[in-house]
């Protein structure tokens, strides 16, 4: 017969079982965008991605990546399934978690409960883990190969661990928990450095086991030792032991004379001597708390020694080779993550200071010729007296952060920040919409996936909102009891053990509200932030676990026999986990949602052979660096990521062959682009060049560092400059003539040189970059845009780019008055109908999210438009018609609703002779917009929601209608129209 533990140990292997088959049956089948295709392809051939790293989440990607037999299009399935098994861990140790606290509040020992007791921990660890499973934010992240699933288990197995020590009575085995405990640790420091901020909380557990009567001072004492200890490894161990690695190496090579790393093995070989000799001192003298201490070291640097895989790889010059840390002193530049913008935490500037000087910080050195050689030295800014501020939290000067900021404060132009606009910011955009609206959608209610979506509470039903918002996968109603429950466990830990309230609490805290001050956010992220928050979620999901023992308390009255009690309670809050699977399962089921990598394909596939094309940020990028590094597709392609096109690593990897694309050709050497060199190029208009100047003789006379175009700074450095705001670059005809690049009716438009407004603004390292390869590739490659870049990233060159589908290609010919390039409908209509993939975007049963059905549908839906509208103007009918037929069924409105750019379509399929069509379209969009700013006016109080979509679709309708001489539908749709720019005061007529 199973004894009763044995059944609550069968409970955890059964909630795990559940979770993994719930994350297997949800999974993303290839990358995700977003950071997910950088980690596989990292992953699978073991490169180096963006700083800080994830050298142990690497490390396991490749073993699994293994499992796929050699089948690259299933190595992004088994890196996901890192995730996936890890999440599922994490759920087993939360169910491990809550089994030992519940048994604490019972007051007894596993062995000594009774069946009601069993039945009751064992309904408290079910519920408590599987509402965390079913968690928005957490199954969000165990789906996809991002590190999060992870780094939430090593999270998971420390806390479990700790709990699990305070157990042990005997202290020699206690011990061992305590070093175990710090080897996970040292481990985690490998995925994540999320898992780290625990630390302190739980010096609490250790402090109330070693003193049974603690007090006010004592615990104090006990959770700034463990902040202490947190700093230690922050910034001690992590940075700071590679750093000091760096200045005995620094010392051995440029004062001694010795070759390169042997100040590193001494420094070595000192620190893990005297680290050795402290272990076998501190057990010959019997200390057993040093002893412990200097062992729980070991093991943080045995598990933090994954890293030793970035310095490896990095050595090989992998194809993706971020920040190059090669050596040591770039290996602290990559911990300490120094190609990101720093955020004040205490005290700093705000978003209106001015820095009126530069000081030299620490020195930044390079290596050449066998020694160190001093480059540059990190600027440090003074600014205006009086600007800085105490906990700054309005500090972003990027564009449009000021403005954003004066709209949530209300703060003039110009105008410093008070105190208490500071704070208001801090409590209602800061904790309220980047914290506990993440809280709330995870345990009340989210209103959609629409990024900036509000929550939703139980008496908003789906009938309260317009269908776009109503019937949006990610509408989920969790009648707020999740967040009831686990405040009755809250008020029931209160009433019968604080002490371990108070270690929870400040778990809470620490991976929540104090993550959100530590992070100071700016006004306006990439995407939601939710997931990196889902530690707090973690630890209320316990206090869900909790409410389980403070419904049978409740019901105590009600039913006297404790096994019955236990099993009802168990039973009726079992619904909460049950009503998040329910509502959660369909915006969550990732299942044959292929477009992410389709979208690279496509933008791939719209580039000429061996091609050099310029990206944008990260979606743009990385699942191009997954069909390129893991699927082997268009390996010919030269990606070059407009983002680190100023980082001296970035362009001499471009100065190499990767793959099959050669390397790219650059006039300027390395030395004029070295860290701190032409960083950045003020415009300082001469008069002798005011009409323009040669590119390819500004590039020589930048090389020769020359006086003619230098100008002073404020440091009393010298800085070249761009001296006219328009550049000429001569031109070959001949040679581009026998190339075949231009199409024959533009071949009158060619010119032996074309000229540009690049405009009166300054120049950044990376533009220099991008002019350097364009004059320098004398149209021997296909040079492209990524068509998702926007038109502020080409350089002004708008009228001499070609679209031929996601991409615009560079050519010597210029198309007046092209102000968003001109379209080759040959070529484009070969790209966009032969060589684009779609794979399962019509099928209405897949979930696409906001993120799908942004700039990836946008993209698609806008270059099928641009290529429509081209042939229609070249009165190539039929062509037209396949092109918008095809764009209206590869994405149709039930599975990709129609949006802005479908609007377009009305027109173009009126221009084809679908009038029937564009009808059936514009009143669907109609319909749609006007059920939304009715919504926005009558029922949501008009609170900063975006009503410009919907009326522009509306004025595109009625336009297209006029146009077509759809008099009638026109008249009606105008009335809507001008109903709603009546109504949101933008109409006065």
């Amino acid at each position: 017969m199973i004894s009763l533990k044995k059944w609550n140990d069968l409970a955890g292997w059964t909630v795990l079982a559940v979770s993994f088959i719930t994350y297997v049956l949800t999974m993303e089948r290839t990358a995700s965008f977003w950071d997910c295709g950088e980690f596989i392809a990292c992953a699978f051939k073991l490169q180096v991605p963006h700083p800080p790293g994830a050298p142990l989440f690497l490390l396991i990607g490749r073993l699994f990546a293994l499992l796929a037999l050699g089948d690259v299009m299933r190595v992004a399935y088994w890196v996901n399934m890192v995730s996936v098994l890890s999440s599922a861990f994490t759920i087993f140790f939360l169910f491990k978690t809550i089994s030992l606290i519940a048994w604490k509040l019972v007051g007894k020992k596993p062995e000594d409960g009774t069946t009601a007791d069993v039945l009751l921990v064992t309904g408290a660890a079910v519920v408590g883990a599987l509402a965390y499973a079913w968690s928005d934010s957490f199954w969000f992240s165990a789906v996809e190969a991002e590190v999060y699933g992870l780094s939430s288990f090593f999270t998971a197995i420390v806390i479990w661990a700790v709990f699990k020590w305070e157990a042990i009575e005997d202290p020699a085995a206690g011990n061992r928990w305590l070093i175990l405990t710090a080897y996970l640790v040292g481990l985690s420091i490998g995925v994540h450095l999320l898992n780290l901020v625990t630390i302190p909380a739980l010096a609490l557990v250790y402090y109330f086991k070693k003193y049974p009567k603690p007090g006010f001072l004592g615990a104090s004492i006990a959770f700034l030792s463990g902040l202490l200890i947190l700093g230690i490894i922050n910034a001690g161990i992590i940075p700071g032991l590679p750093e000091l690695a760096g200045k005995f190496e620094i010392f051995f090579v440029n004062s001694l004379g010795l070759p390169y790393n042997t100040g590193i093995a001494f420094f070595t070989v000192l620190f893990l001597g005297g680290l050795v000799w402290g272990i076998w001192y501190s057990h010959r003298t019997h200390r057993a708390l040093l002893n412990t201490g200097l062992l729980s070291l070991a093991f943080i640097l045995i598990g933090y020694a994954s890293y030793a895989l970035v310095l490896v790889r990095s050595g090989y010059n992998t194809p993706i080779n971020e920040n190059n840390p090669s050596d040591v002193l770039r290996f602290v530049y990559y911990l300490k993550r120094e190609q990101y913008e720093s955020r004040p935490l205490l005290y700093g500037p705000s978003f209106v200071s001015r820095p009126v000087s530069q000081k030299r910080g620490a020195p930044v050195y390079a290596k050449k010729d066998g020694k160190y050689v001093l480059i540059d030295y990190k600027p440090v800014y003074e600014y205006e007296p009086g600007s800085k501020m105490l906990l700054p939290r309005m500090h972003s000067s990027n564009p449009g952060h000021p403005q954003l900021y004066q709209q949530m404060t209300g703060l003039a132009e110009g105008q410093k920040p008070t105190m208490r606009q500071n704070l208001s910011y801090l409590f209602s955009h800061q904790l309220g919409h980047m914290y506990w609206r993440y809280f709330l959608w995870n345990f009340v209610g989210r209103e959609s996936d629409r990024e900036g979506a509000g929550i939703l509470m139980p008496w908003q039903t789906s009938q309260s909102f317009p269908k776009s918002i109503g019937h949006n996968r990610g509408h989920n109603n969790f009648l707020m009891l999740p967040f009831l429950l686990g405040i009755a466990g809250i008020i029931y830990m209160y009433y019968h053990r604080r002490k371990d309230l108070l270690v929870l609490g400040f778990l809470f805290v620490l991976t929540g509200v104090a993550l959100v001050i530590y992070l100071n956010s700016p006004p306006s992220e990439p995407r939601e932030r939710d997931y990196i928050y889902v530690g707090s979620f973690y630890i209320f999901c316990m206090w869900i676990g909790l409410g389980v023992m403070a419904a049978a308390k409740f019901l105590e009255k009600v039913i006297q026999k404790p096994a019955l009690r236990a099993g009802v309670a168990g039973l009726a809050c079992f619904s909460v986990p049950a009503i998040m699977v329910a509502r959660g399962w369909d915006n969550h089921d990732r299942t044959d949602r292929y477009h992410s990598v389709d979208f690279a394909r496509n933008l791939l596939n719209s580039c000429a052979p061996n091609a050099i094309l310029f990206t944008g940020g990260d979606n743009d990028t990385f699942p191009l660096w997954y069909v390129q590094e893991v699927e082997g597709f268009r390996t010919d392609v030269r990606v070059c990521v407009q983002t680190f096109l100023g980082a001296d690593w970035y362009i001499e990897q471009l100065k190499r062959k990767i793959n099959r694309s050669d390397a790219l050709p650059l006039s300027l050497d390395s030395g004029n682009y070295q860290l701190g060199k032409n960083e950045y190029l003020p415009f300082y208009e001469i008069p002798s060049v005011k009409g323009g100047i040669n590119l390819k003789e500004y590039l020589e006379l930048i090389r020769q560092d020359n006086k003619a175009i230098q100008v002073p700074l404020t440091s009393g450095d010298m800085t070249s400059i761009l001296p006219s705001a328009t550049l000429f670059l001569p031109v070959d005809t001949r040679a581009v003539r026998n190339m075949n690049i231009v199409k024959t009716e533009l071949t009158p438009y060619l010119s032996d040189s074309m000229s540009w407004k690049i405009g009166e603004t300054d120049l950044l390292k990376g533009d220099l970059v991008m002019l350097d390869i364009i004059a320098s590739n004398n149209w021997k490659r296909p040079v492209y845009f990524s068509s998702t870049m926007g038109s502020s990233h080409n350089l002004g060159l708008q009228e001499y780019l070609q679209l031929e589908g996601y991409a615009y290609r560079l050519l010597p010919v210029r198309v007046a008055g092209a102000s968003d390039g001109y379209v080759n409908s040959d070529i484009m209509y070969d790209n966009m109908m032969n060589k684009m993939h779609w794979r399962e975007t019509s099928n209405p049963e897949v979930y696409y999210d906001d993120t799908y059905r942004g700039s990836p549908v946008i993209t698609a839906r806008l270059s099928f438009l641009r290529l429509a509208q081209q042939l229609i103007a070249e009165n190539r009918i039929d062509k037209a018609r396949k092109v918008v037929d095809k764009a209206m069924a590869v994405m149709p409105d039930d599975s990709i609703p129609y949006d802005q750019i479908s609007a377009g379509f009305i027109g173009a399929l009126f221009d084809v002779g679908e009038n029937e069509k564009a009808l059936d379209s514009a009143r669907a969009m109609a319909i749609r917009s006007d059920e939304n700013l009715s919504w926005i006016r009558e029922k949501d109080n008009g609170r900063s929601r975006d009503v410009n979509t919907d009326l522009f679709i509306l004025q595109s309708i009625v336009r297209e209608c006029r146009r077509a001489k759809q008099e009638k539908e026109a008249d009606r749709f105008e009335a809507i129209f001008k109903k709603h720019l009546v109504a949101f005061n933008i109409y006065g007529g």
